[in-house]
């Protein structure tokens, strides 16, 4: 009896060591598939091809929004200097007509070690550059002189990357991929800025959920209205606050103040690119009908040059602002449309703006009525003027304003 007591024993021991052998495995086997799960997650990313074909999209995007379509190593004068890495991003979007679009960008991470949750994100909306493809910041990959003059903004960049922000920048919807680029439609412009924070998380999980958002110039308009639909467009991530350096408003307003502007201008180039936005949002907003002959004449080089060219003497910057319009011209489908781009959201993350006070391209004058109406929407807003700073400065200027913001809202290192 004793005998077989101890056999008993001896096969209990052997089967709990058998079972826990078995367990063992099944832990190692199910790491093993988790971790080849998220490394497959990552691999998974296809890489997009070289050139100018990275920007045209496959026929079948994923329906979507905010899918990464593919991506690919950013070259030329797109990376960051304090950026770990900086890729090229071609992603999925909707237009204000919920339409699937491709829309191109670049994202960089910062280097070392993410913190718990992820890297935080700041996502970038640049500038005026222009509606043609070439006047997409991201084609300078090719390390041809900057056509877009975007560079300007880069030691911010790489500021917020060093203080430990993923930065990511995207060229919205029809700048440098298919369709028209919808200029100052803020739905459209705010979407390209939100979509690429869930790309971005796709093409790298130790992207976090956690983000803010800013912008400068149009860019600055397209981060006020990023913010106003950031809670209901993407439900999932967390908006923590936004910076909007001099952003444009009330287009309608100054529209009316063109024929009083009687000396040759750039600001006549800066009009033909609202309106040419404007029409991609009504097919009554004929710009033929609208366009003095004389402006007409160079409307086609809209879709080859950006601003600066365009706004040069021997372009639009040689046309005064009250020859813009052809005499007689109905503009009763035009005001509504530029009413509807004026940036009075409503956002539930905290908002800054900055402003420039010798500003003469966002006159300090609208931001200040902007500033009051987004107070009557009940936004929580910090605004910050600068003496003596012109439209560019303010973003160097206010860096600093901006940064602290950026870490009272969203600690980087956290």
């Amino acid at each position: 009896m004793q005998a077989e007591a101890v056999a008993l024993r001896v096969r209990r021991t052997l089967a709990l060591v058998a079972i826990a052998a078995a367990t063992l495995l099944l832990l190692a086997l199910g790491s093993q598939r988790a971790v080849a799960k998220a490394a497959g997650k990552h691999a998974a990313v296809a890489k997009g091809p070289k050139g100018l074909k990275f920007y045209k999209p496959p026929r079948k995007m994923p329906k979507r929004h905010g899918a990464l379509i593919w991506a690919r190593r950013a070259t030329g004068l797109v990376p960051l200097a304090d950026a770990k890495y900086t890729k090229l991003v071609l992603y999925t979007s909707r237009t204000p007509q919920n339409k699937s679009v491709a829309v191109s960008g670049s994202v960089a991470v910062p280097r070392g070690k993410p913190p718990k949750g992820g890297w935080p994100v700041i996502t970038w909306a640049h500038g005026t550059t222009g509606v043609a493809d070439v006047c997409a910041p991201s084609r300078d990959f090719q390390g041809t002189p900057n056509p877009t003059g975007e560079a300007y903004i880069n030691p911010e960049l790489d500021a917020w990357l060093a203080a430990g922000y993923a930065v990511l920048r995207t060229d919205y919807q029809g700048l440098g991929t298919p369709g028209k680029h919808p200029y100052l439609v803020g739905k459209a412009e705010g979407r390209g800025v939100l979509d690429i924070v869930q790309a971005a998380r796709e093409l790298d999980p130790r992207i976090g959920k956690r983000y803010l958002i800013s912008g400068h110039s149009q860019g600055g308009h397209a981060a006020l209205f990023a913010a106003g639909e950031a809670s209901s467009y993407l439900p999932k991530l967390h908006l923590r606050g936004t910076v909007a350096f001099a952003p444009a408003s009330h287009l309608l307003e100054q529209s009316k103040l063109l024929s009083a502007l009687t000396s040759p201008s750039g600001i006549t180039a800066l009009a033909v690119i609202i309106l040419d936005g404007a029409s991609t949002q009504s097919s009554q907003i004929n710009v033929n009908a609208l366009l003095s002959d004389q402006a007409l004449a160079l409307y086609p080089l809209l879709q080859t040059q950006c601003l600066g060219r365009l706004g040069a003497s021997d372009e639009y910057g040689g046309i005064a602002p009250s020859q813009l319009e052809r005499s007689g011209a109905d503009l009763s489908a035009l005001d509504p449309v530029l009413a509807a781009m004026n940036p009075v959201v409503r956002s539930r993350a905290p908002i800054q703006i900055e402003q420039g006070e010798a500003d003469t391209t966002v006159f300090k004058i609208y931001t200040d009525q902007l500033k009051d109406e987004l107070l009557a929407a009940g936004n929580h807003l910090t605004y910050r003027t600068y003496p003596g700073v012109n439209h560019v400065g303010v973003v160097s200027t206010g860096e600093a304003d901006a940064l602290a913001f950026f870490e009272q809202m969203l600690p980087p290192r956290s």
